[in-house]
């Protein structure tokens, strides 16, 4: 082993080189790990808001209330003919 350690005049061998690029590789790695993760986010990753066209219905259904468009007496009756329909009750097959 002292032979690897140790080139010819004394001084460091080839495995000199081992270490920086075994930092490199760990750095790189953790580069490319946060890239598909984290950083993945600003092109529309896992994270990104679904498109408007793919809501549900009982979605839609509360931001219009929530907006002021229908009032509490139509939203209540509207959430339960979707709920009948796309909701818990078990709706048409």
């Amino acid at each position: 082993m002292q032979t690897l350690a140790h080139f010819g005049d004394g001084g460091p061998g080839p495995w000199i080189l081992f270490f920086p690029l075994l930092w490199a590789l760990v750095i790189g790695g953790g580069i490319v790990l946060l890239r598909r993760t984290v950083w993945r986010d600003r092109r529309g990753g896992p994270w990104r808001q679904p498109p408007a066209g793919s809501d549900s219905p009982i979605a839609v259904l509360g931001r219009r209330f929530a907006s002021g468009e229908i009032d509490e007496d139509e939203y209540w009756r509207r959430l339960s003919v979707l709920n009948e329909e796309f909701g818990r009750g078990g709706g048409a097959v």
